[in-house]
């Protein structure tokens, strides 16, 4: 299986560092013209440039904008006018009880997780209607399925996506534009990381090992009993975002070791 997206323009948000980071880094190699995003001018400027020693057969360019807001969203849109692959990877996530979570985290985990991917498909759909080729995909994750008890306000954020992303695919119907959700489950990303830092400096383990604890304690019903790979989710996207997935669409595809209890 070859996947050429060589002349596709591929904008990945939350893009440097994480799952983001590896999705923009896939598609780079696989050829497509990459767009990275992040809110900070330098740290965006910095992710470009290490995609693009990495082995990017395509070019490599980076856009800073705050997707959390209405405005970020059209900056973003007004340096970049096109896309043919859209992947609304940025997000949040901030563990807390429900009872102490005020509207604020709400508001911003609603703005960020779920706003900012509604702002820019409706930006960019209708040129890849036009065009009869498209790829969107939203980064949702098997909270939008499992709420979890510790972060509520994330899990329902991530339900949203996945709805969003259904309902787009049934108004791009007949088209040669698709729309899917990708759920992963917990994945070894550098925000993960960081929750996972007092853990592992009390215990002294890897943060694999780390990683895996808290994936058989808060997530026992994972299959491979430890977490994601940034890779591993981004394998999925890529080939999501290739021609190759041209009969999928409106699907919310599982990369979460199993751990979605149903058939």
């Amino acid at each position: 299986m070859q996947i050429d997206l060589k002349g596709k323009t591929a904008l990945v948000t939350g893009s440097t560092e994480g799952i983001g980071y590896a999705i923009a880094g896939q598609l780079a190699r696989a050829g497509a013209n990459v767009v990275v995003n992040g809110r900070s001018e330098d740290k965006t400027a910095k992710a470009a440039e290490r995609l693009q020693r990495e082995g990017a057969k395509g070019s490599v360019t980076a856009i800073a904008a705050d997707l959390a807001t209405a405005d970020g969203c059209a900056e973003l849109v007004a340096k970049l006018p096109h896309v043919d692959i859209l992947i609304n990877n940025a997000g949040i996530f901030q563990p807390g009880d429900f009872f102490d979570t005020t509207d604020e985290v709400w508001d911003r985990h609603w703005q960020v997780n779920v706003m900012s991917a509604v702002r820019l498909s409706r930006a960019y759909l209708a040129g890849m209607q036009r065009a009869n080729w498209g790829r969107v995909i939203f980064i949702a994750s098997e909270s939008g399925f499992n709420i979890p008890v510790e972060m509520i306000h994330y899990g329902v954020s991530k339900t949203a996506d996945i709805a969003v992303a259904r309902g787009l695919a049934k108004r791009m119907a007949g088209t040669g534009v698709t729309v899917n959700s990708v759920l992963p489950g917990p994945t070894l990303s550098e925000g993960v990381e960081a929750m996972l830092a007092d853990e592992r400096e009390r215990t002294g383990k890897s943060i694999e090992e780390v990683a895996a604890d808290f994936v058989k304690q808060h997530r026992s019903s994972s299959l491979i009993q430890r977490a994601a790979r940034v890779e591993e989710i981004a394998n999925l996207v890529t080939y999501l975002a290739s021609p190759l997935a041209s009969a999928t669409t409106g699907a919310s595809m599982r990369v979460d070791g199993g751990l979605i209890d149903t058939l």
